[in-house]
């Protein structure tokens, strides 16, 4: 059991760290979409590429006309990304401690 409380935690881990830096990814696309720099062009494409296929469904259902003109699909990726990382991925790392405290109280 130690095993598969060490191996929870450790996706938790990876999984947290994934999700932080997609946000991350998505606060520099925001930060990138208000200034023009030309050269940082390279940079923009990447971005709007690594993050289009998730935004991209979310502004189906909220499209930027109905908020005058206002793009909100990355506020409504990110609010939902911090609620993955903190319900799912908080409650596998939580799991993860209960059983290896239950595995020291046990030995």
């Amino acid at each position: 059991m130690i095993l598969l409380a060490n191996f929870i935690n450790a996706v938790a881990g990876i999984l947290h760290f994934i999700l932080m830096l997609y946000i991350w990814v998505l606060v520099f696309r925001a930060i990138l979409s208000w200034i023009r720099v030309p050269s940082l062009y390279q940079v923009q494409v990447l971005l709007y590429r690594f993050t289009e296929p998730v935004l991209g469904p979310v502004r189906k259902y909220f499209p930027p006309y109905k908020f005058g003109g206002i793009d909100i699909s990355p506020i409504i990726v990110f609010v939902l990304l911090i609620f993955i990382d903190t319900f799912i991925v908080k409650s596998m790392s939580l799991y993860a401690q209960q059983i290896l405290q239950q595995q020291t109280l046990s030995l």
